[in-house]
């Protein structure tokens, strides 16, 4: 520490400059100085940040498109396997399910081997995923696709949860929320192409050898996707910058791994009383999404018959409009710092947004649930982001992996409880009164936003000087001591 000038903490400089490195770029460094003891805190961006942004975001674009392509042509499937509308929701909900009971060893290995093994997992086990349902192209093989599509929820373990780990350990403070933004958008283009190409490609026809051609096309396609993406993991992805791109991230860098206890920080994050308000806010509203999504194509084919490729532009219509969202409102909190009113706002139009899909679903008029679904992607999927970004915030120094993981497990538990009743309350009742059942738990999510209270960590860490963060931030202690306590 600087303690030998005025002041507790010395003298602290802050400046940008622009250095050359090997390959004859030129990144931007920021150097924090403490003039008193000659100690100097480089935090440094490289340009390779958005190639490894934009690595995670394809294989997570190409797991999430095998989330939705079996759903969206829910009822060309039963046929071709002669199973239940059920059974093929279970393609969807396996996604889900998997993700409960694995998500907490995946980010315990993260935090012991790092984004890279991460990356890998997450591309080969998909990738292994993809070439098992190449082979699930016959009437009774079922179960052969369903342990394909297991193998690719497994790899989404891996993958979920990673946008704001993946922005905060290669971006710096004034665009992490963006990056997580962008992480974030990959998932979201994936469930966009998983609405529109399937109709595209596998026709509704009578002839199962036809039908068995169309979805072996479809199959093979995603295969050599992912089997590019794999290599292209093993050979670019990298596992962090060797100089940290903010000052967050240099405390982080600077506590003792003997420190950090996995199981502690995980009791830690559910004694934090705001994160638990919104980890059960995020799963409410994320698991309507699940269950939208997850149903649209029975929603759609009940009120408008014979339009599969149109339920599935809807879909797309419903992402695309999220991607903006999401986009937007990442550049919005980067800009602003504006978290718990962003987020409050974007739930409250959210459960808007639903109530409208509702009660006009059943009109009769195909360009109303184009535009209303598009109004509720917006922001029901703009909202991810989001609520990553403002978990991080409100638990930060904890892991980002860790909190990301246990928003997702919320979301997941609550997308297969609310896809089975929904279902249910379709099958008995209609559509209107599975919808309203959505809007119920939207609204009671939003009333758990607003009681939110507001504690930007990361922030703080951000905008105070270096040597007083680390005097002031308490971490993951063993022994009952402070990172100040430790290092004076």
């Amino acid at each position: 520490m600087c303690e030998n000038s005025g002041n507790l903490f010395g003298k602290d400089v802050l400046q940008t400059e622009q250095t050359e490195n090997t390959d004859g770029n030129f990144d931007q460094v920021e150097i924090s100085e403490c003039r008193d003891t000659n100690t100097v805190y480089n935090t440094r961006l490289y340009r390779r940040r958005w190639l490894i942004l934009l690595l995670f975001s394809s294989y997570s674009l190409c797991n999430a498109f095998q989330w939705i392509q079996y759903g969206i042509i829910n009822n060309i499937f039963m046929k071709f396997y002669n199973v239940s509308s059920f059974a093929i929701d279970w393609l969807s909900m396996i996604y889900m399910l998997t993700y409960i009971p694995f998500i907490f060893p995946v980010t315990w290995l993260l935090e012991r081997k790092g984004l890279r093994v991460i990356a890998l997992f997450a591309a080969s086990i998909n990738c292994v995923g993809t070439w098992i349902k190449v082979a699930s192209v016959q009437p009774n093989l079922f179960w052969v696709t369903m342990l394909g599509q297991f193998a690719c929820s497994f790899a989404q373990v891996f993958i979920l949860g990673m946008p704001s780990q993946v922005a905060s350990v290669w971006f710096g403070s004034d665009e992490v929320s963006t990056a997580c933004a962008i992480g974030v958008f990959g998932n979201q283009l994936g469930i966009a192409i998983g609405f529109l190409i399937p109709p595209i490609l596998v026709p509704n026809v009578d002839d199962m050898n036809e039908l068995a051609e169309h979805i072996s096309i479809m199959f093979y396609i995603t295969a050599a996707v992912a089997s590019l993406i794999f290599l292209l993991v093993v050979f670019v992805f990298q596992e962090k910058p060797e100089i940290p791109p903010s000052m967050a991230q240099v405390v982080l860098g600077d506590m003792p791994a003997t420190q950090y206890s996995y199981l502690a920080s995980v009791v830690r994050l559910f004694r934090n009383k705001p994160f638990i308000l919104l980890l059960i806010s995020y799963g409410l509203n994320v698991g309507c999404f699940y269950a939208v999504s997850t149903l649209l194509n029975r929603m759609i084919i009940e009120h408008y018959p014979g339009e599969e490729v149109n339920a599935g532009r809807i879909g797309l219509t419903l992402v695309i409009a999220g991607v903006v969202g999401s986009l937007l409102c990442g550049i919005w909190l980067d800009k602003t710092k504006t978290y718990k009113q962003t987020t409050l706002s974007v739930y409250l139009l959210s459960f808007v947004g639903m109530v409208i899909y509702a009660f006009t679903l059943n009109l009769g008029q195909l360009w109303v649930v184009f535009l209303t679904s598009g109004a509720l992607g917006f922001f029901m999927t703009g909202y991810l982001p989001l609520g990553f970004e403002f978990a991080v915030e409100l638990t930060y120094p904890e892991s980002e992996g860790t909190s990301s993981g246990l928003l997702n497990c919320s979301a997941q538990m609550f997308g297969i409880a609310f896809t089975i009743i929904q279902g249910k309350i379709i099958d008995h009742f209609s559509t209107l009164a599975g919808n309203i059942f959505l809007c119920v738990f939207l609204f009671i999510g939003s009333i758990m936003t607003a009681l939110i209270q507001s504690d930007l960590r990361r922030q703080k860490a951000n905008s105070q000087p270096q040597t007083k963060v680390i005097a002031d931030l308490p971490v993951h202690p063993q022994d009952g001591n402070s990172l100040k306590e430790m290092r004076m």
